[in-house]
């Protein structure tokens, strides 16, 4: 990152989540984007900006979840909260995050402010269908996109990481003509549709390759280090 920091480019994360461990060892002090881009959050940990579901989109989304063989989460309140502490990917999810899940009987207390809502799976092939299945129902208001292959995310129609980029270059006075945009799942190509330049990381499936102007290595052989190096440092 320090070839970055001396040709002044301004380096930002996406979809971090809450997790500040990364944000305080890259020494990032701008703002950076959590849940596909429902909150935009301030380096002090305020939050800039928030896009959260429609309560109806959200308890659809829900209760079409709970009918499915899937670990069902949910973003709100600047928390973690499940149903059962025992579902797919939890452990991964915990250790990923930095903090741990609350524990909730239901979800109701919360339709009205959430930022996200996650269906959990090993069965990649479930959460496909249900991606086709749900965003017929909440097309209105919200959006079904998958961030990982066993990570189906709910969130505002306006929450995606295409909208976060756009306020996030007007904020700083950037032109997106002069943006650049790297990520390896679904969720990332409103965000490459957006940036004057997009990088796809060797792992992401073909879809998403595609809708990139290049293609970087995998993350197992420094992918964004060398897509800094090849693609935005000659620029």
């Amino acid at each position: 990152m320090s070839d970055a920091s001396q040709s002044l480019i301004q380096f930002m994360l996406s979809d971090i989540d809450g997790t500040r461990q990364q944000i305080e060892a890259l020494g990032i002090t701008l703002p950076t984007v959590a849940f596909n881009g429902a909150n935009i959050i301030n380096p002090d940990g305020s939050l800039l900006k928030a896009h959260r579901i429609n309560a109806a989109a959200a308890r659809t989304s829900l209760e079409l979840f709970a009918s499915e063989a899937v670990a069902v989460w949910v973003f709100a309140d600047d928390q973690w909260l499940l149903l059962n502490p025992e579902g797919d990917y939890v452990d991964h999810e915990r250790n990923t995050l930095g903090y741990d899940f609350v524990h909730v009987a239901s979800f109701d207390d919360y339709l009205d402010r959430i930022d996200k809502i996650v269906a959990a799976s090993k069965d990649f092939e479930l959460l496909k269908r249900l991606e086709v299945k749900l965003n017929p129902l909440i097309a209105e208001s919200a959006l079904a996109a998958r961030s990982q292959s066993y990570y189906l995310d709910v969130t505002a129609l306006d929450a995606n990481k295409g909208t976060a980029l756009e306020t996030l270059a007007d904020a700083l006075g950037v032109p997106l003509a002069h943006t650049a945009a790297i990520g390896d799942a679904g969720n990332d190509v409103a965000m490459f549709l957006r940036a004057g330049l997009s990088i796809a990381m060797g792992q992401a499936e073909v879809g998403v390759k595609t809708q990139a102007n290049y293609v970087t290595d995998s993350n197992a052989d420094d992918g964004l280090a060398r897509a800094i190096e090849r693609y935005i440092l000659p620029r």
